[in-house]
C-alpha cells in the first residue's frame, strides 16, 4: 500500500465480503462476475436491475446477497394491478385508536426485489422512485425515513414479451447499474441439474456480515483514492460519448458520477485503497449500458458493442 494513501478499511470487512461472494457463489454457480458486480453496487450504495429471461436465478441471487450480508428481505411481485400503496404502505382506520394508522408497507426493509417491475404500469414503478433516490417515502402528508443501509434489486423481463411496460429513462437512470446472468455454462448446468434446489440452498446461507459491517464498508469506499489522471481518464470516457456519433446523446454528470463510485467500490472488492484503469473498464459496461443509446446510423449494433468501442476509443492517460 502507498505510504500517502493507508488502509481504509479493516481486513476483517473484505475477507468477509469476499466470503460473501464465495457463499453467494456456491447457489449461483459460474456466475462470479455478475455476483461481484452486484456487490459492487451494494457497496456503492446504488441500485442493482437484472434484466433477463424467466428462470436464470435472478430471484435467487437477490435472496443470497440479503442472506448473506445479513439484510432484512423483501420481495414485492409487480403485476399489472399493484398499486403505490402496496409498496408504501397506507394509513388505515382502527376503531381502538378512533384514528388513521399508518401500516407500513414492504419498502420498509433494507433490502427490496422488485420483482418484474416492468409488469406493473408506469403509476407503480414511480412509487419507487423517491425510495431509491431519497432513502424516504412521503405518504399520508408524513415523509417517513427508510431503514439503512437501503438498497433495490428489481428485476425485469426483456421488452418484447407479453405485458411489459417498459420502464422510463428517468427511472432507468435510478439504477447504478443493470446485468444479466444469462445461460449457464454446460459445467455449472450440469452442477444445477445434480445438485440441491436452490431455494432450500439460499435458507441455510449463513450471514457473512452484519448491516453495521456493511455501513463500514460502504463509507471506507468513499474514501478510495482516484488521481487526477483517472478523473482525466473518466471525463475523455463522458466527452467521447457526447461527442460520437455512435450515440444519440452522451452520458450526464450523474452517469460520470455513478461510474466513479462504482469503480470506487470495484478496487475496493479487489482489496486495492486506489482506483485504477482498470476498474472503471470492468465497471463501464454495467453503469452505462443503460444510460446510452444508440444513433440512428448505429441502431442495428448490439449496446454492449457500442461500450466495447468506447473503451477501445478512449485511451488511457
Amino acid at each position: 500500500m502507498s505510504a500517502l494513501h493507508p488502509p481504509i478499511s479493516e481486513p476483517m470487512h473484505r475477507d468477509r465480503l469476499e466470503a460473501a461472494v464465495s457463499q453467494v457463489g456456491t447457489v449461483i454457480l459460474g456466475k462470479q462476475r455478475a455476483i461481484r458486480l452486484a456487490l459492487t453496487c451494494v457497496l456503492a450504495r446504488g441500485h442493482l436491475l437484472i434484466e433477463d429471461l424467466p428462470g436464470m436465478g435472478k430471484t435467487i441471487l437477490a435472496h443470497a446477497l440479503a442472506s448473506s450480508l445479513g439484510l432484512q428481505y423483501q420481495r414485492i411481485q409487480f403485476t399489472s394491478d399493484l398499486l403505490p400503496a402496496d409498496i408504501l404502505g397506507a394509513a388505515i382506520y382502527e376503531t381502538q385508536r378512533a384514528g388513521f394508522v399508518f401500516h407500513p408497507g414492504p419498502v420498509f426493509s433494507q433490502l427490496i426485489l422488485a420483482d418484474e417491475i416492468n409488469r406493473a404500469t408506469p403509476k407503480t414503478q414511480s412509487a419507487l422512485l423517491e425510495a431509491m433516490e431519497e432513502h424516504q417515502v412521503t405518504t399520508e402528508g408524513e415523509t417517513r425515513p427508510l431503514p439503512q443501509p437501503f438498497f433495490v434489486i428489481a428485476t425485469q423481463n426483456p421488452s418484447y414479451q407479453v405485458g411489459t411496460f417498459p420502464l422510463p429513462e428517468s427511472q432507468l437512470d435510478r439504477f447504478l447499474m443493470r446485468i444479466e446472468l444469462g445461460y449457464p455454462d454446460s459445467e455449472a448446468e450440469r452442477a444445477l441439474l445434480q445438485g440441491r434446489d436452490r431455494r432450500e440452498l439460499v435458507t441455510q446461507l449463513a450471514r457473512r456480515l452484519s448491516s453495521e459491517d456493511l455501513m463500514t464498508a460502504q463509507s471506507a469506499v468513499a474514501d478510495v483514492y482516484v488521481s487526477s489522471p483517472l478523473i482525466d481518464y473518466l471525463q475523455s470516457l463522458l466527452q467521447f460519448s457526447r461527442q460520437s456519433p455512435l450515440f444519440r446523446v452522451g452520458l450526464s454528470p450523474r452517469a460520470g458520477l455513478a461510474l466513479l463510485g462504482a469503480a470506487r467500490a470495484w478496487a475496493f472488492l479487489s482489496q486495492r485503497d486506489h482506483v485504477l484503469p482498470e476498474d472503471i473498464q470492468a465497471v463501464l459496461p454495467a453503469v452505462v449500458g443503460h444510460r446510452l443509446h444508440p444513433s440512428e446510423e448505429f441502431l442495428n449494433e448490439p449496446i454492449p458493442n457500442l461500450v466495447a468501442r468506447l473503451i477501445t476509443a478512449v485511451a488511457v492517460s
